[in-house]
């Protein structure tokens, strides 16, 4: 328990309790001493004057052996706590009392004598007491005569053995006593109810805790059962509620980042098994003509020489695209990616590229079309990454429309930016298929036609996002494709 927050908290309130009431005690002893010191003194103030005036003196102002022999009978029987002691003028001991054996002193100081008979309010003040060499108490004291120059004092100690100890005065205070056991009580109170105030307040601490052990042993991976109540609104939270709603947030990542993580793995395993093939493939057919051609030769016509060189080098090529893309998508998927934003004419860039795709169109027997409006604003983004993607989606629409089809390319201005769409009338694309066409080595089955590498659509797909852009499509089977994106206007 000593390990747990609650334990901590507990024993460091029990210390501070235990601390406190002992402080208190101690105040309190020590300010009911003085209390009662003062009560006492101010009391019998006046008492060594009344004895002086009234039963010490004699008619020659002198003091009388026989009434102070007479005085010291009559004090011991009626209050045996003070004790009268007959002091010369330099506060030495001439008479007393108590009992000889106990007076330990032969003088005492005059000083506090002096301070007595001066200040009348400044109570209490301590005198040398003559039953102890070092101790100091209350007293009471009158100047002998009353007037003129002191030859003595009449010295009062008020409070004999019986009140010596503190512990004699704590068992014959009644009130003191109930005083000390009603703050004990008070204090016990308190601790308990602090007990359980702490107890309330770390036990949604605890409870956190013991849900981010759960879902530590679970490895990360185990979804929490969330309730409403484990999402406080921030202006009710404190700092527990906020600890807690951030723990959620937090697990909801971690478990979207695993998935993630858990399909980038199958996804990685997909791509080298895809790059694989599309490698092997081209490189199997490269080595097979070129060994071909080693172990014919001499034997081949020209014809037959020519035709195995021509396949060589289509297989060559296309492993040069397939590198080429793999690496520009690599390119683009790294963190030093960046793109290189400036003003420019989208309506010009469009037909450059098809001015581009011409010649490959016209002998496909497909049409290419663009349309666009005159006063269409100027986009911001990069031409070259721009020009790629274009690129790759004409390329595309080509390889999948027919001869005697159509692939038109429109730009509309739209509320903040350019709208591009690409259409084709090909084979379209199953609605199976339509959501995966921009994954990367996802070829869809259109109708056996010849793909590619699979990596077009997804190398286009990730330069809009780096453009902050978004990639659509819509297709209905035997009908065609439409591609859009759109991109930022420049605001003059």
């Amino acid at each position: 328990m000593s390990r747990s927050l609650y334990g901590k908290l507990a024993l460091v309130l029990l210390f501070l309790f235990c601390a406190v009431g002992v402080l208190y005690t101690l105040l309190m002893v020590f300010t009911t001493r003085m209390y009662q010191q003062e009560v006492n003194q101010k009391l019998n103030r006046a008492l060594a004057r009344n004895i002086v005036t009234d039963q010490l003196l004699s008619s020659q102002g002198e003091v009388s052996p026989y009434a102070l022999k007479e005085l010291f009978h009559l004090l011991m029987v009626i209050n045996p706590s003070i004790e009268m002691y007959l002091l010369d003028e330099n506060g030495g001991i001439v008479n007393f009392s108590a009992p000889t054996e106990k007076v330990k002193r032969s003088a005492v100081s005059l000083e506090p004598i002096h301070r007595f008979l001066t200040e009348a309010d400044a109570f209490p003040i301590l005198g040398d007491d003559p039953r102890d060499a070092t101790r100091q108490k209350v007293f009471s004291v009158s100047a002998i005569p009353l007037h003129g120059q002191p030859t003595g004092y009449l010295y009062i100690v008020l409070g004999g053995e019986e009140y010596d100890s503190v512990a004699d005065m704590l068992n014959r205070s009644y009130i003191f006593r109930l005083s000390l056991w009603a703050a004990l009580t008070g204090l016990l109170f308190a601790l308990l109810g602090g007990l359980f105030l702490f107890n309330m307040l770390t036990r949604r601490l605890t409870k956190l805790a013991s849900t981010m052990e759960t879902f530590a042993k679970s490895d990360f991976s185990e979804a929490l059962e969330l309730h409403p109540q484990d999402f406080i609104p921030e202006r009710n939270s404190d700092e527990i509620d906020r600890l807690r709603s951030t723990f959620n947030r937090m697990v909801e990542r971690i478990l979207q980042q695993v998935a993630t993580l858990k399909q980038t793995d199958i996804l990685r395993r997909e791509l080298v098994a895809n790059v694989s093939h599309d490698l092997r493939t081209p490189l199997a057919s490269l080595h097979g003509y070129l060994e071909t051609l080693l172990m014919k030769e001499g034997t081949l016509t020209r014809e037959e020489y020519r035709t195995f060189l021509d396949v060589a080098l289509k297989q060559s090529q296309r492993l040069r695209e397939l590198v080429g893309e793999l690496f520009e998508l690599a390119r683009l998927d790294s963190r030093e990616a960046r793109i290189q934003c400036e003003q420019f004419s989208l309506a010009e860039l469009v037909q450059d590229v098809c001015q581009k795709f011409q010649l490959t169109v016209a002998n496909r027997g497909i049409a290419l079309k663009s349309s666009f409006t005159d006063d269409l604003p100027f986009v911001e983004a990069d031409i070259g990454l721009i020009e790629r993607a274009l690129e790759n989606i004409i390329n595309n629409a080509t390889r999948y429309t027919p001869s005697g089809g159509t692939i038109a390319i429109s730009l509309s201005h739209e509320s903040g930016s350019v709208m591009i769409r690409i259409s084709d009338t090909g084979c379209g694309i199953a609605d199976h298929d339509l959501p995966y066409i921009f994954d990367r080595f996802y070829r869809a089955n259109r109708q056996n036609q010849p793909g590619g590498a699979g990596l077009g659509l997804a190398i286009t797909k990730r330069i809009l996002e780096l453009h902050g852009s978004t990639i659509r499509a819509e297709s209905i089977p035997n009908i065609g494709t439409i591609i859009s994106f759109e991109l930022p206007t420049v605001h003059f």
